[in-house]
């Protein structure tokens, strides 16, 4: 979609950074236990925006294909990349159809919500996969303009990954926040 590509693009353009150099709080604190979980080290990052995700797991030894509609995003992060001397996949691409080709054994969804898309990530997990996801909760506190459809409502996270063939390993919602989120680590039943 056009106008996501513009506003994303217009929103890296207008600052110097859109999130830090660093990864995600979530993933960091998280790593350790995705590393004991993962069956090997092939991995991919949606709505990657700047990469700093995908960067973070490819200095961690991941093959990494970080997804994005922005190309302004996706740049910043291709020379980010180069600079620390690292190789990312990046793949310019709308979301609403593109869809994940092949297998991975860890899948990073942040700061993105498309339900629609949530089953054929988990279906390209490995056998003994992982994702792990942290988005926006609908709570009393959220702070600016923001669109339900794009907003995880409470409990939904949970429901959404019951569903699934495998073990949500943990599940939280932290409401009070002034971006209040909800994560879960998901890992795909093993075979045999």
């Amino acid at each position: 979609m056009d106008g996501d590509r513009i506003k994303w693009d217009r929103r890296y353009r207008e600052v110097e950074r859109f999130f830090s150099l660093g990864p995600s709080k979530f993933l960091a604190d998280s790593l350790v236990r995705v590393l004991s979980l993962v069956p090997g080290r092939k991995a991919l990052d949606l709505a990657c925006g700047e990469g700093r995700n995908s960067i973070y797991l490819a200095q961690q030894g991941f093959e990494v294909s970080g997804v994005d509609i922005s190309p302004v995003g996706l740049e910043r992060g291709r020379r980010r990349a180069a600079d620390l001397g690292v190789s990312v996949r990046f793949v310019e691409a709308d979301l609403d159809d593109w869809r994940p080709q092949g297998s991975y054994d860890l899948i990073l969804n942040f700061n993105f919500l498309m339900r629609g898309l949530l089953p054929s990530l988990v279906d390209s997990l490995s056998p003994g996969g992982v994702v792990l996801m942290e988005t926006i909760l609908d709570a009393p506190s959220l702070q600016g303009e923001h669109r339900k459809e794009y907003l995880l409502q409470p409990g939904e996270l949970g429901t959404i990954f019951a569903a699934f063939d495998g073990r949500v390993l943990l599940l939280e919602e932290d409401a009070c926040l002034e971006t209040p989120v909800a994560r879960v680590l998901f890992q795909k039943q093993k075979k045999g």
